[in-house]
């Protein structure tokens, strides 16, 4: 019989959500990031080797050296490296070189959820709609809740202090605040909400750099400019002015989660830029619609990272950067998101250290994809010397 799964992070009413914040937050602290820092490069250093030996640059070079999907390989690797800190082991994609089922299942379960939420708010449609959703939606969402239930039972059975989610949690004597239905529960959130989002970023991203070589060079000779690649960590790339204007820009033009994260008006309504809004309204900001809106900034369609430098051009100084809020904002705004940003440079910084890397020939309009919440990327091949 399948365990109850318990409200999570996202989903929790207000005292909930602050009880189990306040919880997971030693887990994705400043603290916490540099005793992570070893895990995270150990899992970047196996992408590295995993392109190589993919790509043919491994010592073994082949006459025509292979292109190399980067969405597996960024896939593989957040993937493996947020299954271990949340289940304690990783799930062996990188080492592996293949998608493990559960995967496949997340991106199944992202799809069931999202059309569920939309027959909740329109149910009287819902119910005629309800008839086209094909069972193995629902399959995979029921096959990943249980998927993460056996894994954190099976890292709470033993006592072990590694770094993990469960140990940082441990360690405040935190533990016990918990019941283990919202542990199972947000176990689901950390391997959706840290997994594909960046993975999605790092592909658009590349994709973006690869289409503006003037915009990789410049990016390139910037991480090169360290003394080696030892120095590739986490306080020096925090430093680099100009990849972290790459990642506001690929935030901007390619949100991970494209879509609108509502908020409910509270009790007596509220009054949101000079307009009344009842209680109990549900209401939001389309990511993608905003930040591609020539309102708030010039060039909306044009990947210009020098518009999030200190000191940007005249023609976009006047750019509306407040608008952009891709781990959205207020008391629920993403625990992770130290941890993202973290995580992305150390892994677009070590490829272009490494690499040369250009776009396969075929490759064009990358960007036009469908979106369930979560968008349905295409292979994105790429050469690489």
């Amino acid at each position: 019989m399948a365990k109850q799964v318990h409200s999570d992070i996202i989903r929790a009413d207000n005292p909930t959500h602050s009880r189990q914040r306040r919880i997971f937050s030693h887990a994705f602290s400043d603290k916490a990031l540099k005793e992570q820092e070893s895990l995270i490069r150990g899992y970047v250093d196996l992408l590295i080797s995993k392109i190589r030996e993919e790509s043919g640059l491994d010592g073994h070079m082949r006459t025509n050296p292979s292109t190399v999907d980067m969405v597996r390989m960024y896939n593989f690797t957040t993937f493996d490296i947020m299954a271990d800190l949340t289940f304690g082991e990783p799930l062996g994609m990188l080492k592996g070189g293949e998608y493990v089922p559960w995967v496949s299942n997340i991106f199944g379960s992202v799809k069931y959820m999202v059309l569920g939420s939309f027959l909740r708010v329109y149910p009287l449609f819902g119910r005629i709609a309800a008839a086209f959703i094909p069972n193995s939606l629902l399959e995979k969402k029921k096959k990943h809740d249980q998927f993460a239930i056996e894994r954190v039972d099976r890292r709470l059975q033993y006592d072990m202090d590694r770094g993990d989610i469960w140990s940082l949690v441990q360690r405040s004597a935190d533990l016990d605040n918990i019941t283990r239905g919202e542990m199972y529960a947000n176990a689901q959130v950390f391997m959706i909400a840290g997994t594909e989002t960046t993975a999605t970023l790092l592909s658009g991203l590349t994709y973006l750099l690869c289409q503006n070589s003037d915009k990789m060079n410049k990016l390139v000779r910037e991480i090169r400019s360290l003394a080696c690649q030892q120095e590739l960590n986490i306080t020096n790339l925090q430093r680099l002015p100009y990849l972290n204007a790459c990642l506001e820009e690929g935030l901007r033009l390619y949100p991970p989660a494209p879509v609108i994260a509502p908020r409910v008006a509270p009790l007596g309504g509220a009054t949101v830029c000079g307009r009344f809004v009842p209680e109990g309204t549900s209401g939001g900001v389309a990511q993608y619609a905003a930040y591609r809106s020539a309102y708030n900034f010039a060039d909306p369609s044009e990947f210009v990272p020098e518009r999030w430098l200190s000191s940007p051009p005249e023609r976009h100084a006047s750019d509306k950067r407040e608008v952009l809020r891709p781990f959205s904002y207020g008391p629920r705004n993403c625990l992770g998101k130290n941890f993202a940003y973290h995580e992305l440079r150390l892994i677009l910084a070590s490829l272009l250290w490494t690499f040369d890397v250009s776009l396969e020939q075929s490759i064009s309009n990358w960007l036009d994809q469908k979106t369930y919440g979560i968008w349905e990327k295409q292979p994105l091949y790429v050469r690489l010397r």
